[in-house]
């Protein structure tokens, strides 16, 4: 140990040397200290356990259990997924049932608890928080961008050579536990956009839709209001690119086809109901024809809102010319 460090100086050296060379070499570390100490695990909260145990650590003897359930109860699932990895109290906390309940109902609201219920049962083996990690389920917490990219031939100068641009647009999505999401094409970065994707705007051309989550494939659709009503239909797909992820949404399908103004109310609320049953071919308008999209449909990533300021695709074309989002 520290204490135990016992320094032999020559004696040719002076008084004010050796006691330098005692400073440097007797440096007090405590942390040796702990070596060949066992730390005994912390009980979960709410365990039966009657054997008392005096925690340590200064937020454990200032904080009670029921307030720090309290505090994690409040907290994001990814932000409790954090959490965990700060000790191992903090870690069976966290795995209460109760956290990960709520969180799924929550996410899944559109199937309603019973369903939850009964899947987490049966598929899950009553874990809310495998049920969690391994379902898939759309994202809230921020928001789904497909960078795309064209060549378009510029203006000859000076009958010289023909000039060639790379144009760069952004499909943004953001979803909502109610079935509602917004949709927007802009060539706005993340950063910028992120701001107006709150509500529906004509304004800033955000649009609001329907959407319906079967399995790992989202059925979307949306209005496009204007002197003649246009239909958007989407079929997306969720993967991720780690368990639990979910943050990849691949293009299906994106089809625009005319509606009849006698099929729709005023709102467009139900739009999903006017449009189940479709084939992908099916036109309600004659002058609004149906047409399936084969270019820009690069698959989402997901961008967290604490992360739009620092995401890789808010960088210009002359910087990232081509993006693989993996």
């Amino acid at each position: 140990m520290a204490s135990d460090i016992s320094i032999s100086t020559p004696p040719e050296l002076g008084w004010s040397s050796r006691l330098i060379t005692m400073q440097f070499m007797g440096t007090e570390r405590p942390w040796l200290n702990l070596y060949g100490n066992r730390v005994r695990p912390v009980a979960p909260f709410g365990s039966a356990s009657s054997k008392p145990f005096d925690d340590p650590a200064l937020i454990h003897r200032c904080l009670p259990d029921e307030l720090l359930f309290e505090v994690f109860s409040r907290m994001s699932p990814y932000s409790l997924g954090r959490a965990a990895c700060v000790c191992r109290k903090w870690r069976y906390t966290i795995r209460n049932p109760i956290l990960w309940r709520s969180a799924c109902l929550k996410a899944w609201q559109l199937s309603g608890a019973l369903t939850n219920y009964k899947i987490v049962q049966s598929m899950y083996e009553c874990s809310w928080r495998k049920m969690w990690i391994h379902r898939p389920r759309i994202r809230h917490d921020g928001l789904y961008v497909s960078r795309n990219t064209y060549i378009r031939t510029g203006v000859a100068e000076w009958k010289v050579t023909n000039p060639v641009h790379l144009v760069c647009y952004y499909r943004y999505l953001r979803f909502f536990p109610n079935g509602k999401f917004l949709y927007k094409i802009s060539s706005q970065k993340v950063k910028e956009v992120a701001k107006i994707m709150v509500r529906a705007s004509k304004s800033e051309c955000v649009f609001k839709g329907d959407y319906t989550l079967s399995g790992e494939q989202i059925e979307a659709v949306l209005l496009y209001s204007g002197s003649r009503r246009t239909v958007l239909r989407m079929r997306l797909r969720i993967r991720g690119t780690t368990v639990g992820a979910n943050n990849r949404l691949d293009m299906l399908r994106l089809v625009t086809t005319g509606v009849n103004e006698s099929e729709i109310n005023n709102d467009g609320d139900d739009i999903l109901g006017v449009v189940e049953g479709w084939q992908e071919d099916e036109t309600h308008n004659p002058d609004v024809p149906a047409t399936s999209h084969r270019r820009g449909l690069s698959p989402f990533v997901f961008v967290p809102f604490e992360e739009v300021e620092t995401s890789v695709l808010n960088l210009p074309v002359d910087k990232m010319d081509y993006f693989v989002p993996g």
